[in-house]
Parts: C-alpha cells; structure tokens; sequence
C-alpha cells in the first residue's frame, strides 16, 4: 500500500523568521514583528483586507517545550499525540528532536511516515480500530498498538498477528478536560480474562497502558493508575509473558507540569523496577503554547434602546469562531482572552493611525478613554458560536480591528470544520526564536 502524500508538506521550517534577524528579539516580540508584517501586507492588497484568520507559529517554543520534558521526566520517552495538531512542519521539528507519535488513525500514521520518521517511532495508541487501520499499520510496519477488549484481540490476530501489545487499563481525572474513562480502558476485573485470551490467540503482549484525560489536574490519578499498571504487569508475567513497557499516556498542562512531575516519576520508581521502558503520550503540552492565532473583526452590533439601558455588551464578530479554531469553548469549556491589537509603528510600517476612543484631546491634556465591555461571536449564524461571553477592553473595538489570542496550538485546527460554507483552512506563519535541532 503505497504512502499518500498529505496536502501540505513540512517545507517551510527553513523559511521560519529567525530570532536573529531581529537583534534577539523576545519570542513574544518576534510574534508581534511577524503579525504586523502580515496585517500590513493584508492592508496594502486591499482596502476591505483579508476574511480569513492566520496562526503564527514559534518553532523555538517547541524545543524549550522538549527541553522542559526532558529535564522534568528524564528517562520517560515523549510519544507525541498527533490528534493535539497535526502541522506537518510542526511534526518535522518534533521528529528532528527525536520524539516518538502516538498515531490513532491510518491518516495520522500516514502524516508521520511522509517525514521519513522510522514506524518504529509509532505507537498505534488507539484500543477500537478498524480491521483496514490494523492491516494497513503492520503493512508500513507500526507493529505496537493497544487493545482493551476480546474482540479487538481476534480482529488483531487476524490482521497483525505479531504485533507488540499494551492492555490499556481503566484511569480517570474527574478534574480532566474531558474524560476518556468511558470510552477506553479495561477495568481491572476484567484485565486478567483479556491477558488469558490473548495467550490462548498467541499474541504478545509486551506492556500496559492507561491515559488519566484531557488536561489533567490531580497527580494522584497517575498515581492511582501507576500502582494498578503494575497488578496488571504481575497478572501478565505469571500468564508466562514478559511486559517491558510502561505507557502513562497523556493529559499533561502547562501550569502544572513541574509541580506534577516529580509525583509521577516517584510513583514509578516505587512500582516498577529499574530496566522497565517508561513512555507517554504528551499532546497540548508540546503544542498549545507554540501557535498563536489572530482574528478580525468582520463586523459589531451596538446596543440600543433597553439594551443599551440595561448594560449589555456591545457585540463583536470575528472571522473564526467555535466551529473554527475555537472548538474548545464548547469541548474543554475554556475561556478564551482576547488581546487588541493597536495601531502603531514598526518595522511594518504603519498598521494605522491611533484612534479616537483610545486617547481623547482636551485642550493640552490627554485622556484615557472608558472601559468597553464586548462580547465576541464567530462567523456562522449559530446562536450558539460565542466565542467571548463577556471581556473588557480599554478601547473601543471597530469593524476591521484585529484580536491576537495566545496558546491557540492544542484541539483547534485539527478539530475546525466547515459548518456554514466557512473554510477551516488558515495559513500558518513561521518564527524561530531557537536554534532547531540539525535535520
């Protein structure tokens, strides 16, 4: 079966902007240099200017995000988790950096094996697959997957009959994102039942694996999990197999990674001994501080009459909203901060002249304009595509204006659609504010 290309090839991380052809400029700086200089190009084509968001990616963020992994889980190997985002030029600076793919479709593992990635580096991370995905990754050669069930066992050894088999087990954050609880993970009444009839089939199973959800915030889940990976590792050797493997899965964030670190490695240091292969299966981590996305305001609805009485914002639509790259609203309930962009000089040019509503003239004194309080809506005619319920600014915000929101890399373009005729499709600029890692 031969390897489809994908759409948009990894060809740009020689053309990302370097921090160096800038005086060493900040990383933020460096976004802020490159959404100037695209705003103004828009500008300059047209008078009515562009209808379509853009996202500014910093690929030097991706090596500080590894460079933080290794120093804080020194020994856990990072199988990223391709359904976070799949940029083919983001995947090629995580596969010159030596990380693993947690692929969960043939389409996910076709992405990675187009980079040249070896398919050993893919673990097919899905417990329910297809019989076609199944034949289709022993054919490339991605030979490690995951099962939870007795069914996908005999769909296995019909199709991959010398894969390397992870059990998943049941595990759960309540305080998680999402959940993935309900839908994957053997719970442990019926883990030994599914390592016997695996043995009866002749597979191998060579580890256990569990994923506490989406954006997760109690250590303790890992724990919890960690100390059941382990009963199962001891139901399986006495079966006769030889597990090896460790999956703690993903669910890592930002704002508590090094807090929760240290947590899990002690946590695996009790349980399992010192040769067992440790990976994970981080996703946003890695992705959702590297993209920034910037929107436009299309058009605005000022209240009047007794809504104006009463204080409801004025209303603001942009160009991308929650059936765009603002799908986590409604998935993961977050609530999403708008920054203004406001006029001024750069190396741009001029973006515009400032106005009126942020600084006032009274004969020789400045002002400081009133507090504007907004809510922002997406494109489409749902009611239900609000992207802002409510935000203050401290200028007033016009048709045509732009809005830069931050940490836009996890769950939004891979989850876009084109509900209402609106294109999901958004360019992406490249910045490197890091030295990469030699191809």
């Amino acid at each position: 079966m031969a390897l489809i290309p994908i759409p948009r090839q990894a060809s740009n991380i020689d053309k990302a902007i370097p921090v160096h052809g800038y005086r060493k400029a900040a990383p933020g700086d460096l976004i802020d240099l490159a959404i100037e200089s695209r705003i103004a190009r828009i500008i300059k084509r047209s008078a009515i200017g562009g209808d379509d968001p853009f996202f500014v990616a910093d690929l030097g963020q991706i090596v500080r995000q590894h460079r933080r992994w290794i120093q804080n889980m020194p020994g856990i190997r990072p199988f990223y988790a391709v359904k976070c985002n799949c940029d083919p030029t983001f995947l090629k600076v995580l596969a010159d950096l030596g990380t693993g793919f947690d692929c969960a479709s043939i389409e996910e593992m076709r992405a990675v094996l187009n980079l040249g990635v070896d398919p050993g580096r893919i673990l097919f991370a899905n417990p329910c697959k297809a019989p076609a995905a199944v034949a289709f990754a022993r054919e490339v050669g991605v030979l490690r997957t995951t099962f939870d069930n007795i069914d996908e066992l005999d769909t296995i050894k019909t199709h991959m009959p010398d894969a390397q088999l992870l059990l998943r087990i049941y595990a759960n954050d309540e305080g998680a994102f999402i959940c993935l609880g309900e839908k994957f993970g053997a719970h442990l009444d019926t883990t030994e039942e599914l390592l016997a009839r695996a043995w009866e089939l002749g597979l191998n199973v060579v580890g256990v694996s569990f994923h506490v959800g989406t954006g997760a915030t109690n250590p303790s889940s890992f724990c919890n999990a960690i100390k059941d990976a382990r009963l199962v590792f001891q139901q399986a050797e006495r079966l006769g197999f030889h597990p090896k493997i460790l999956d703690i899965g993903g669910g890592f964030q930002d704002n508590c990674f090094e807090s929760m670190a240290p947590i899990i490695r002690d946590a695996i240091r009790a349980e399992f001994p010192t040769g067992t292969t440790v990976v994970a299966e981080p996703g946003r981590f890695y992705a959702r501080s590297v993209y920034t996305l910037v929107c436009r305001v299309i058009s605005r609805r000022r209240q009047l009459g007794s809504a104006a009485a009463s204080g409801i914002p004025d209303m603001l639509y942009q160009n991308d909203g929650i059936y765009g790259n603002f799908m986590n609203v409604i998935m993961e309930k977050e609530i999403m901060k708008p920054h203004l962009l406001k006029a001024k000089k750069s190396k741009a040019g001029n973006l515009g002249n400032p106005r009126a509503s942020e600084i006032s003239e009274k004969g020789n004194e400045m002002t400081k304009s009133t507090e504007h309080r907004y809510s922002i809506w997406g494109p489409t005619c749902d009611s239900t595509d609000c992207v802002v319920r409510e935000v203050s600014l401290e200028s007033e915000v016009k048709v045509g204006d732009w809005f830069k929101y931050k940490d836009m890399g996890a769950y939004t373009s891979t989850t876009a659609t084109q509900f209402n005729g609106f294109s999901s499709e958004c360019d992406i600029i490249y910045v490197n504010s890091e030295a990469l890692p030699d191809v």
